[in-house]
């Protein structure tokens, strides 16, 4: 346990949490949304601070990433709680759970696990909302990055802007859930907020690599017309943000049945029309998992599973010579 940081004391005792926009007022003993930040005696600590739930190696696409290191591997690490409250959590045994064994890990020996894993690229935060661990995964992406790991995080976006900015120079990459394009999918399905996550996307495509995740449920937010508009806004942030539809399947507390493989391709299609590298996800779909210079549309990466084969060099289309969008 550690005193948070972004927080505001209260006359009463209460304290007001500041980390992310719901603002919790927290009073004595108790805890804000995420569960995670309790009040103790007018102070406010991260309950979470060094808790581990969950550690393994992922190939860096799982995030999902396809333009930051493809092929490559990353340690990825989680808590518990989140901020969200989504009828469809995917990880709901820990992000809206406390009640969860975890280990204590300080963050001097997180990095060094990191940094002894054959072939890793960095440290990924994942599995539950990374920003509600800020205080933890702060210190640790500090020193990995010390010892040349690359950070990335997997994330829902709902975090304020100054501990944003705060964290943003230590961050190599992110996946960012842009749920939906409307703010009562937000409201009924997230308990959250649409226009925040539209502030980290534009805040964050400029300070490090950012890859969008949507996940499409049948009815809420698949018609064509969100599709449209939430890719029109995304590339008038920058056309070459990859973005990546995926499959839904009933989840926790969801139980529309699983969303059909042809919603998936076609919100594909519409995107494209706006977006240089849009992806599908959690289906077999051999020409929505590839990549294809956004000019003469030749392949440069092939993926067949998490098996990776570059086609190119030196970042460019073989073909017509254009700029494909790669870090590695």
């Amino acid at each position: 346990m550690k005193e948070a940081m972004y927080y505001r004391k209260n006359v009463d005792g209460s304290v007001e949490c500041v980390l992310c926009p719901h603002h919790c007022i927290i009073s004595e003993g108790h805890t804000g949304i995420c569960r995670v930040r309790r009040n103790i005696g007018g102070i406010l600590y991260s309950e979470n601070y060094a808790q581990v739930s969950s550690w393994g190696m992922d190939p860096v696409e799982k995030k999902p990433l396809y333009h930051f290191y493809p092929g490559n591997v990353i340690f990825s690490v989680g808590s518990i709680g989140c901020n969200f409250k989504c009828k469809f959590c995917q990880n709901w045994q820990i992000a809206q759970s406390t009640d969860v064994p975890t280990q204590e890990v300080n963050p001097e020996d997180l990095v060094a696990i990191a940094k002894g894993q054959r072939k890793n690229i960095g440290i990924a935060y994942t599995y539950n909302e990374p920003t509600i661990w800020y205080e933890y995964v702060l210190e640790c992406a500090k020193l990995a990055h010390e010892e040349g790991l690359k950070n990335v995080l997997v994330t829902n976006g709902f975090i304020e802007k100054e501990p944003l900015n705060q964290i943003l120079p230590f961050v190599d990459a992110m996946n960012i859930d842009l749920k939906a394009f409307h703010e009562d999918f937000y409201k009924k399905l997230s308990s959250g907020r649409l226009a925040p996550v539209m502030e980290t996307i534009e805040i964050s495509q400029k300070k490090c690599h950012v890859e969008l995740t949507t996940l499409i449920i049948p009815g809420m937010n698949d018609s064509a017309e969100e599709i449209e508009a939430l890719a029109k806004w995304v590339s008038s942030l920058r056309k070459d943000i990859p973005i990546h539809f995926t499959r839904y399947f009933p989840c926790y507390k969801l139980d529309i049945p699983a969303t059909p493989f042809e919603t998936i391709k076609k919100a594909r299609e519409i995107a494209l029309k706006y977006l240089d590298y849009v992806y599908t996800g959690n289906m077999t779909d051999e020409t929505g998992s590839n990549t294809y210079c956004p000019s003469c549309g030749k392949m440069v990466i092939q993926r067949t599973g998490y098996f990776v084969q570059i086609e190119m060099e030196d970042s460019k289309c073989p073909n017509c010579g254009r700029d494909i969008l790669v870090i590695r």
